[in-house]
This record gives C-alpha cells, sequence and structure tokens, in this order.
C-alpha cells in the first residue's frame, strides 16, 4: 500500500492503529537451535504435538538451512552443519530427508519423509 513516508503522516497518537486478532492457530511448527555458543547457532530442533525433537542431516544443504535461519528471523548467509556438530539430540527425530528449495518461509513447507518417519539415530 501507498503510504507517505516513514515520519511523515497527518496523524495524531489518538489515531493510532490497532488490531484484534482471532483465535491463535500455529501455521508451523516452532523451531530452536540447541547447543551453540550463541542464539543464532545450534542444533535444529522442531516441537511437533507439543514435544521437541531434531531433524536429521540426511540430505541437509543450505537450502534447508537458509530456510530455518528465515523462521527464525534471520537474515545473512545461513551454513548448513551435519553429524552432530552441536551434539546428539535426544527424544524423536522428527524430520529427514528436508528437501527445501531455499523459498519456503517455515521448514515445515519443504519436502521430508513425514513426521517421525527417519533412517537417522541418536548413538
Amino acid at each position: 500500500c501507498p503510504f507517505n513516508g516513514w515520519g511523515i503522516s497527518d496523524c495524531w497518537h489518538d489515531q493510532d492503529a490497532g488490531v484484534v486478532c482471532g483465535d491463535y492457530t500455529q501455521p508451523f511448527p516452532p523451531l530452536r537451535l540447541v547447543g551453540g555458543p550463541t542464539p543464532n547457532i545450534g542444533r535444529v530442533e522442531v516441537q511437533f504435538y507439543g514435544l521437541w525433537g531434531t531433524v536429521c542431516g540426511n540430505y541437509w544443504d543450505i537450502h534447508d538451512a537458509t530456510v530455518v535461519c528465515r523462521q527464525l528471523g534471520y537474515n545473512g548467509t545461513a551454513i548448513p552443519l551435519t553429524n552432530a556438530v552441536f551434539g546428539q539430540g535426544t527424544g524423536p527425530i522428527w524430520m529427514d530427508y528436508v528437501g527445501c528449495n531455499g523459498s519456503e518461509s517455515y521448514l515445515d513447507r519443504c519436502p521430508f519423509n513425514g513426521w517421525g518417519i527417519n533412517y537417522c539415530g541418536h548413538y
């Protein structure tokens, strides 16, 4: 939508915008990075049905890493890492053979084997 530009307005604060949203429906599973030295580095974990689990590194590449970083709100170059660089996870391995093309907004929009279907293990 067109607007006058940042800081250019003919409004007063009694005209500030607001919103009332409907019921919250989580459109994507939450992601987090665990075990890294800073919040933007770590093992990828995804929450499914309230339970945190890992993502297997089979065919994990820059396109998959880019989607994770985008979903978490990070910009810039994404570097894909595998082989449990940040330690092995526990619990279920939720995703395997993730095949993002890099344009997806959320990891679960990328093709993968299906929730909990994997050829990995925590050893």
